[in-house]
């Protein structure tokens, strides 16, 4: 989740150290972007949700996370 301060959100940022490829710097990115769960966040506050719709929502997670870790522990 991207640090908040204040109100104001920090994203991911990339120096290019010397001597580094732009491949590199990119990649660093795209790492760091994945990490701190930005896309996400994006796509969660993209569009507004009713209070109950993201109540379904969080249930429906919950149920496919549930059914996941059952899978799991059934295979050990």
């Amino acid at each position: 989740m991207p640090n908040k301060r204040g109100g104001v959100f920090t994203l991911a940022e990339v120096r290019l150290q010397d001597g580094e490829s732009l491949e590199n710097a990119l990649r660093r990115f795209k790492r760091r972007v994945q990490t701190e769960d930005i896309i996400k966040e994006v796509k969660k506050h993209s569009f507004y949700l009713k209070p109950g719709e993201k109540k379904r929502v969080k249930q429906a997670l919950a149920r496919k996370r549930s059914r996941k870790r059952f899978r799991r522990s059934e295979g050990d």
